[in-house]
């Protein structure tokens, strides 16, 4: 069945291993998604000089508390947060640096959404999901095309 209103004629497929790599990509943006979402949430709550708690963390993702306790334990095994017995989380500089570059590529996409015409909250949400997905590339055309207008 043919597309209605195709903006433009579709381009032919290309070769199985660039197609293929294009997949892989966004296999692993998937997995990597989650745990950015985490240590940048963590390293947000710890700014605002509070605490990153289990049940903080839970109530902004808007999940169960035994799922943060199983994230935060892969977290831990793979060193990017640590935990101290009655005290919050804390992020480890590999942590650190997992959120600072989570949160410059969130902030690049939202700005640029917002330059196109977006809607602040319509932005935020849809940065959440494009974050994990664009590429160091295309981050760097959406600056260029920012400051160029």
């Amino acid at each position: 069945m043919a597309l209605k209103n195709r903006p433009v004629p579709r381009e032919p497929l290309p070769d199985a291993d660039v197609h293929s790599e294009g997949f892989r990509q966004t296999r692993e943006a998937r997995r990597s998604a989650l745990v950015e979402d985490y240590v940048e949430l963590i390293a947000d709550l710890i700014e605002d000089g509070n605490e990153a708690r289990q049940v903080d963390i839970a109530a902004r993702l808007g999940v169960a508390q035994p799922t943060v306790a199983k994230m935060l334990t892969r977290l831990c095994a793979d060193g990017l947060v640590s935990r101290k017995p009655y005290r919050g989380v804390f992020l480890t500089e590999a942590g650190r640096k997992v959120a600072e570059e989570s949160r410059i590529r969130h902030q690049t996409v939202e700005a640029f959404l917002r330059s196109l015409g977006v809607s602040a909250e319509t932005a935020r949400i849809d940065a959440e999901g494009i974050e994990h997905h664009v590429s160091a590339e295309t981050l760097e055309a959406f600056r260029k095309a920012m400051t160029a207008r």
